[in-house]
């Protein structure tokens, strides 16, 4: 395995159409969303988290769409590259029933979607407590790519994100967390 936590072959892209990361195997041609079978998930969320504190060159950035990790375009001087769009973080509680019932800590979700809700549930009520931020939950409790950047989504316009998530989150005031919000994906906590 190299630093990044992925077996040999693979590497981190970042696709052009979707903005997203995705994993892909130059030799056997192999692509996917989730991290390959064999990823040290505790070294990739350090390199994802380094990728992220790294400085920029240019535009761009990490976060996430729906349970992916997604780039964010940060527009320099006003030019309106991020006119219109909001930024947000999330934390992500996937469920057996989530569209896609695996995370990148667990290689098969089995909870169920009551006890998704519970834990979700325990979180938020730690958050709005204010014994620990959403991002700084996120690190090491979403189920989301996102996790290791703190849950950051960048910035995403209408549209780009699942029709519930998106709602919510353009209803949020800056600086404000919203109730659960559930989408295919799972349970959200959202935070504009």
């Amino acid at each position: 395995m190299s630093d990044t936590g992925l077996p040999p072959g693979w590497v981190v892209l970042e696709s052009k159409s979707k903005n997203l990361p995705y994993y892909h195997n130059p030799a056997t041609k192999e692509s996917c969303w989730e991290p390959p079978s064999g990823t040290d998930t505790e070294k990739l969320e350090v390199h994802m988290a380094q990728r992220l504190s790294a400085p920029a060159v240019g535009a761009g950035g990490n976060g996430v769409n729906e349970g992916e990790i997604r780039a964010s375009a940060v527009g320099a001087g006003g030019n309106g590259v991020n006119e219109g769009k909001i930024r947000a973080s999330h934390l992500l509680v996937k469920h057996k029933g989530s569209r896609r019932p695996k995370s990148r800590k667990e290689a098969n979700v089995t909870r169920s979607r009551d006890e998704a809700m519970s834990i979700i549930l325990d979180y938020e009520a730690r958050i709005r407590s204010r014994e620990i931020s959403l991002g700084e939950l996120a690190i090491s409790e979403s189920d989301c790519n996102s996790g290791p950047m703190g849950g950051d989504l960048g910035f995403f316009g209408r549209g780009e994100m699942q029709k519930e998530f998106e709602d919510a989150a353009f209803a949020l005031k800056p600086g404000k967390m919203s109730g659960v919000v559930e989408t295919a994906s799972g349970l959200h906590l959202i935070e504009r």
